[in-house]
């Protein structure tokens, strides 16, 4: 836990906790970091408690601390904590609250989302949420835990989210007939007192937001649009009661500005109030997801089933699924079979067949037959409830793109208000027109929105992540969004990516043992493992009723295979380039294994070492089939002007297989994990953008390579958690279909940021030289926000070209 205590008026004490230090050298290398950085005057290191104690100026930057640690090679433990943020209203608002997030001590980074309203902290050690949120308040807004936050359309309210508008219409439509009907000869316009009357509570009551919100702006040092907003109708309205004042014995004749300020008003809270409903359908993909979560559960107890909340269940437990019931949690069927329906999960339209043995997901929806399943995953822990948080946490993330926005934020409310004053100044010098000089300055504070420019990537974002989850595409952060548009080669693994990773073993060739007896050590030796291969053998195995002999020392060799000691001997089991580092021949088979990798089959190598020597016991081939849709995929790639490879730690003759089948004519064969990695940066280095497409462990260094990594979710953990984007099915058109998203919303955040920087850079000139006058402003301004949420809303029409995954 982070810690500061304050020594004297220049040095503060500040406490830290440092991961990894086993001796007392550590202790000393890390005391010698953190002396080297400027500021610190003192380091402590306790090894018992693993905390960094340093003494430095007040001024020194938390952050060159932590880097300090992690470059000596140690670890300052990072929490990652979310906050509902309440009260913003422009992207001036989300970079404040991101700042004074970040001047707390301890917190080493803080991105403020202006569309989720939501702000994700990283703070090395234990920041206190109550500091984050205090920081918030200082700076004019409310916060909590996201968790335990109440969705503002959740709140129950006596009157509808739109009535502020329609009282503010309809107080401030007396005020318009008037200049409406003026073109018509017809005078219809209303004594001083009455517009007074009509634009005080418009202006005081359904306006108090905009002063309130302004005036913690000005308390936080800074500005806002509702600075702007209160600025800029407090003058129209000003300007107007003190005309009616000066000219109240022949107030008929004067005209008065009531109307302006009234209208404004009006005109932003619709704005305002539009925005609010586009961005509560910008997360409608969220709300898809939330909506498949079971509440309840039918629990077998005893033999008894009751219904139970789903919260009491636990893993483990026996639980009934009925036909037409939600399956309520991921679970493993016992009992029973039937046909589930996972598109909302999986983007997959057609049912799919379950049986006993088979795995299924919380929030399918169970078709026809009885299911009985044991729970293995509940909560948190659940399929659905990580792709929630998947899908919540890249929609709360800021795209690289948004730090120009940022900086052009930090200075636009002030710049507005220079403008502002030299266009009231300027107007009123030249023409001596003063009242004019005003009412141009004030369509210079309402005209300017920086609104627009906080919501075109975030709203893009949220929209293009939300739809591409209803197909089955996962993307884990705005970065991996953001990067795809500009992909320029993918990279294939070939087993379980473009081929079913269902492979069957073929053919079983003796040397110096027996068919059953090399079938009998294949399965003993890598009996823990979850590759492709070993459930292959372990199914033939079990076909043939090998028996299972125990083994131990397992150890995984990645790219090559694995080893274990079975009985007085140890087994190798894996490729020729095994063979080759424990010095054995394969001349005795090396015509058959040929004839099997022309076929396009994997071969595994059996070898005994005994107390002789080490022997070969023979060779497994295996044959797998390539996915139907992996052609179209590469050639849907291909059409976009992205190339495609394929890199495999498989033969030769197998890869070569493969490759043609799939349209491939780049590939590598016998490439290790690490040469994986190595072949990625090769192609990063030759200007290239890089998306690598795995399933297993053994490309997680790859995915970790790529500038985009991409996981099929029928693989492992590992290689999901590596990855930027998940497909949920293990269809390789998904590949072509994640890109086309990522460059569809790249185009949309490119069009609303374009079109919110042409606005501003167009209507505040136009404004300041007098060509709009305040109402016109007003509603440009609500109309910028809103096109920007409208254009991303357009992005939920996105289909993928193939739904499912038979078409090709």
């Amino acid at each position: 836990m982070d810690t500061v205590t304050r020594t004297d008026g220049h040095l503060a004490d500040i406490t830290f906790n440092v991961n990894g230090m086993t001796c007392a050298s550590c202790v000393a290398r890390v005391e010698k970091a953190l002396k080297s950085v400027p500021g610190v005057e003192s380091a402590s290191i306790n090894l018992a408690t693993e905390k960094a104690t340093v003494r430095a100026r007040q001024d020194t930057n938390y952050v060159s601390l932590y880097d300090a640690v992690e470059k000596a090679g140690y670890e300052v433990p990072v929490e990652n904590i979310s906050l509902s943020i309440s009260g913003m209203t422009c992207a001036s608002c989300s970079g404040r609250v991101e700042k004074a997030l970040k001047k707390v001590p301890g917190v080493t980074d803080a991105s403020v989302n202006l569309a989720t309203e939501k702000a994700q902290v990283k703070a090395a050690g234990g920041v206190t949420t109550e500091a984050l949120i205090g920081a918030v308040r200082k700076a004019g807004y409310e916060a909590a835990l996201a968790e335990e936050a109440t969705p503002a359309k959740g709140k129950s309210t006596a009157l509808p989210t739109w009535w502020p508008v329609a009282a503010s219409a309809l107080l401030s439509l007396p005020l318009v007939l008037p200049m409406l009907a003026m073109p018509f000869g017809l005078d219809w316009a209303l004594p001083g007192w009455l517009q007074l009357l009509l634009a005080t509570p418009v202006q005081f009551w359904l306006g108090a937001r905009f002063y309130k919100a302004g005036w913690n702006a000005l308390r936080a040092g800074s500005g806002n649009m509702d600075l702007l907003v209160a600025l800029g109708t407090s003058a129209a309205y000003g300007l107007s009661v003190y005309l009616l004042w000066a000219h109240r014995d022949h107030e008929m004749t004067q005209h008065l500005y009531f109307e302006s300020s009234a209208v404004i008003i009006t005109l932003v809270l619709l704005g305002k109030w539009l925005e609010e409903r586009a961005k509560y359908q910008t997360v409608a993909a969220i709300r898809a997801l939330e909506s498949l979560r079971a509440t309840v559960a039918i629990v077998r107890r005893d033999g008894v089933e009751q219904e139970e909340p789903v919260s009491a269940v636990r893993a483990g437990d026996l639980v009934v699924v009925r036909p037409g019931d939600r399956v309520p949690l991921d679970g493993v069927i016992i009992e029973g079979s039937s046909h589930l329906d996972e598109s909302l999960l999986t983007g997959e339209s057609l049912p799919v067949t379950k049986t006993v043995g088979d795995a299924v997901t919380g929030g399918a929806v169970n078709a026809d037959g009885v299911l009985l399943i044991e729970a293995t995953a509940v909560g948190g822990a659940t399929m659905l409830s990580q792709i929630i948080k998947m899908v919540e946490d890249a929609q709360a993330v800021k795209a690289p793109i948004q730090r120009l926005v940022d900086r052009v934020s930090a200075v636009f409310v002030p710049v507005v208000l220079v403008i502002a004053v030299m266009t009231f100044l300027g107007w009123g010098v030249v023409s001596g027109d003063w009242q004019q000089a005003l009412l141009n300055a004030v369509a210079v504070m309402v005209i300017a929105c920086p609104c627009a420019l906080g919501l075109a990537t975030p709203t893009s974002i949220m929209v293009g992540t939300g739809v591409a989850a209803r197909y089955g595409i996962l993307i884990k952060d705005a970065e991996a969004l953001e990067t795809a548009h500009a992909v320029s080669v993918v990279a294939f693994d070939k087993t379980g990516t473009l081929t079913e990773g269902k492979p069957a073993v073929v053919a079983i060739e003796s040397a110096s043992e027996s068919e059953r007896r090399v079938l009998e050590l294949a399965r003993a030796v890598q009996q823990y493992s979850d590759h492709p291969l070993a459930k292959a053998v372990e199914a033939e195995a079990s076909k043939r009723r090998v028996a299972l002999y125990p083994a131990s020392n397992a150890k995984a060799l990645p790219g090559r295979g694995v080893q274990a000691d079975v009985g007085a001997v140890t087994v190798f089991l894996g490729n020729k380039r095994l063979m080759q580092e424990i010095g054995l021949p394969t001349a005795g088979l090396d015509e058959v294994a040929a004839k099997h990798e022309d076929a396009g089959r994997t071969v595994s190598w059996l070898a005994v070492k005994n107390a002789h020597g080490v022997e070969l016991a023979g060779l497994l081939a295996f044959g797998d089939t390539v996915k139907k849709t992996a052609r179209a995929a590469v050639a849907r790639l291909a059409q976009t002007g992205i190339s495609a490879v394929m890199l495999t730690g498989d033969n030769p003759g197998a890869a070569r297989v493969v490759a043609e089948a799939a349209g491939i004519t780049d590939y590598m064969a016998e490439v290790l994990p690490a040469d994986k990695a190595r072949i990625i940066a090769e192609l990063k280095q030759g200007g290239h953008t890089v998306a690598m497409v795995g399933d297993g462990i053994n490309d997680a260094p790859a995915l970790a390579a790529a500038d985009v990594g991409i996981a099929m979710s029928t693989g492992t953990d590992v290689a999901m958690h590596t990855a930027g984007i998940t497909l949920m099915r293990g269809d390789p058109l998904l590949v072509p279909e994640a890109i086309d998203i990522s460059i569809k919303t790249y185009r949309k955040i490119r069009q609303n940021l374009g079109w919110a920087f042409i606005y501003n850079l167009v209507g505040i000139p136009l404004a300041a030289f007098g060509y709009l006058n305040p109402m016109l402003a007003g509603a440009a301004m609500a109309l910028s926000s809103v096109s920007v949420v409208s254009n991303s809303l357009l992005l939920r029409r996105w289909k993928p070209v193939a739904i499912t995954g038979d078409k090709s």
